[in-house]
């Protein structure tokens, strides 16, 4: 992925620059492609293409045929976190500004360590955790309110929106840490891309979206913007996450959680003149700091039985994928 002429302390620096900045510009390239595109129609061909090359790249770099059962488990980790969680951040960015869209996303983490504590036989939370879920849902609630107070009420529809998407991507996640996948990550990657575009597709078409477009009406800044989430936010961010994670540890590779709202507020602001008030920043504090202790009291806890290799496969998220 990266050329071997670099040193290994510049490749990490690229690999971790991709990361950052452009899985969190992907939200604002969403604003703009959605601008003129029907959003899960959009979101559908932008997965089928990104699927396919890296399909079929993997394949060719001798992955293995996937078998029935990978498939099943691509089109249900792909239904949710595709099409359930990026399908549905794609509609509501027509109505809720990509700066707010990418600020409740950040709370993923939080749900996930809800439904793990939920589920039958869960694992417990720590008290580390339970104060990172008290302190975090209690920043979503304060972005939410003051998001809904100054909007009108398709902007409520879209928080509320975005909340489900959160949720089908935590679920998602949770399901893909024992759903059966082939052992080439990137493959498996581009299955659930392959999968959960189809799923796209056939919402775009029961909903009527392939006569919303009208070729002639779609904006220069929207088919960039599509081409952009296909090549850097599908491709070159991911492939460069994946490498990330066998060469650093999985809790420092997983710092792009905490950047990524950073940046989509910032862009949203300079590129789309979103409007950023205090309590938009006090919340997005707020969250980032709940799943920055989340994410300690869960290294803290696995570190004992999980040796760094096992960790970066455990810990290599379909979630990623997804909210880019």
């Amino acid at each position: 992925m990266l050329a071997n002429r670099t040193s290994p302390r510049t490749q990490i620096i690229l690999a971790f620059t991709a990361v950052y900045i452009i899985w969190g510009s992907t939200y604002l390239a969403i604003r703009f492609a959605v601008a003129t595109m029907p959003p899960f129609l959009m979101a559908g061909v932008r997965f089928l293409i990104a699927g396919a090359i890296l399909y079929l790249l993997m394949r060719l770099r001798g992955g293995e045929r996937p078998k029935l059962i990978h498939w099943r488990s691509a089109l249900i980790v792909g239904g949710l976190l595709l099409l359930g969680g990026n399908g549905i951040v794609s509609w509501a960015e027509q109505q809720v500004p990509s700066g707010l869209a990418a600020l409740l996303i950040a709370a993923v983490p939080l749900w996930m360590a809800l439904f793990d504590w939920l589920r039958p036989g869960g694992v417990r939370p720590t008290g580390l955790t339970v104060v990172g879920l008290v302190i975090g849902f209690a920043g979503v609630i304060l972005l939410a309110t003051q998001a809904e107070s100054s909007g009108a009420g398709p902007q409520l529809i879209g928080i509320l929106a975005l909340l489900v998407a959160a949720i089908c991507w935590a679920i998602g996640s949770l399901y893909a840490r024992s759903a059966p996948f082939p052992g080439t990550q990137l493959l498996g990657t581009g299955m659930e891309m392959l999968g959960g575009g189809a799923l796209l597709i056939v919402i775009a078409t029961a909903t009527g979206e392939w006569g919303q477009v009208h070729l002639e009406a779609i904006s220069l800044k929207s088919a960039l913007a599509l081409a952009f989430l296909i090549i850097f936010g599908s491709l070159v961010a991911f492939s460069a996450y994946v490498w990330l994670l066998h060469h650093v540890s999985a809790a420092r590779a997983s710092t792009y959680a905490y950047v990524n709202p950073v940046v989509a507020v910032f862009l949203g602001w300079a590129f789309a003149n979103e409007a950023v008030s205090w309590v938009t920043i006090a919340s997005a504090a707020i969250i980032i700091a709940a799943v920055a202790l989340i994410s300690v009291a869960r290294a803290r806890s696995e570190r004992p039985q999980i040796d760094p290799v096992a960790e970066s496969d455990a810990t290599m998220p379909e979630k990623a994928i997804a909210r880019r």
